[in-house]
């Protein structure tokens, strides 16, 4: 048996979305949810965190590309915050306001750890933005300050089928320089990452068969954004396919023929 660790990112953003993934999690759809601290919806969002099987963990979701900063030293800075594309070329720029970002970081992981009472059992970046040069070492220098170092999800090895200059980019805009460097620390990381595409395919359920076929057999975390269809959501439709799914009789249908449990799996 192959273990997945199946992550539904963006918890807390809206009340019905984070419904929707605590509905998927109560039912063991999932091994794991990723959650937005900096969302005025966050701490109403996490009371439905306390009563799903322990099986399912939820962490961090460092969010830098949506809505406004949580810190004063941020926002003073970016009144909202910007988008991935301004983001990535500041940070390879290495024109990021890495103090105030720091700030954020400590922000965003402090909603967090009072609103759950505890630390993240993961952390990871909203569209990947944790790896990036700059928000890597933050990130870096915050977690060696924990206790010990939480589950991080590795964006430098990005697995098909399909979509690949897509999976370049996350790779090659920091995924690789930080898979490096977790595993020169030995920190527990993902083995693989899965789940990227485009989000306008309608046959979710092909992807899903498809990543299934190409899960290593040390596992992997294939990524997701399962929700309810909401006004302004770019990806709201491609939210209902994968809540669909997720939440029907083929999904552990194709979990079983493919020889795939649901599960936690980290290299260390």
């Amino acid at each position: 048996m192959r273990t997945l660790d199946l992550c539904a990112d963006d918890f807390g953003l809206t009340p019905a979305l984070s419904q929707a993934v605590a509905r998927l999690a109560a039912e063991e759809r999932l091994s794991s949810t990723s959650c937005i601290t900096n969302s005025p919806h966050w701490e109403a969002s996490a009371r439905l965190l306390r009563g799903l099987p322990a099986s399912v963990e939820s962490g961090l979701h460092f969010n830098l590309t949506e809505g406004a900063p949580l810190s004063e030293a941020l926002a003073r800075l970016w009144p909202r915050l910007p988008s991935l594309q301004s983001l990535i070329l500041a940070a390879h720029l290495r024109r990021l306001p890495l103090a105030a970002i720091e700030a954020e970081w400590r922000a965003q992981l402090q909603a967090y750890t009072q609103a759950v009472g505890q630390a993240p059992k993961h952390i990871d970046g909203h569209q990947h933005v944790h790896h990036l040069p700059g928000v890597r070492e933050v990130l870096l220098a915050g977690i060696a300050r924990l206790p010990q170092p939480p589950g991080l999800r590795n964006t430098g090895r990005v697995l098909g089928p399909g979509y690949a200059v897509k999976r370049w980019l996350i790779a090659h805009t920091g995924g690789t320089a930080l898979a490096r460097v977790l595993k020169r620390r030995g920190w527990p990381r993902s083995p693989a990452l899965l789940g990227c595409y485009d989000f306008e395919a309608e046959d979710y359920r092909a992807l899903m068969r498809a990543w299934l076929r190409v899960l290593p057999a040390e596992g992997g975390l294939l990524f997701c954004h399962p929700g309810p269809n909401e006004p302004g959501d770019a990806i709201a439709a491609a939210r209902v396919r994968e809540a669909a799914y997720l939440g029907g009789d083929d999904f552990p249908r194709d979990l079983q023929e493919a020889g795939v449990r649901l599960g936690r799996s980290w290299l260390r």
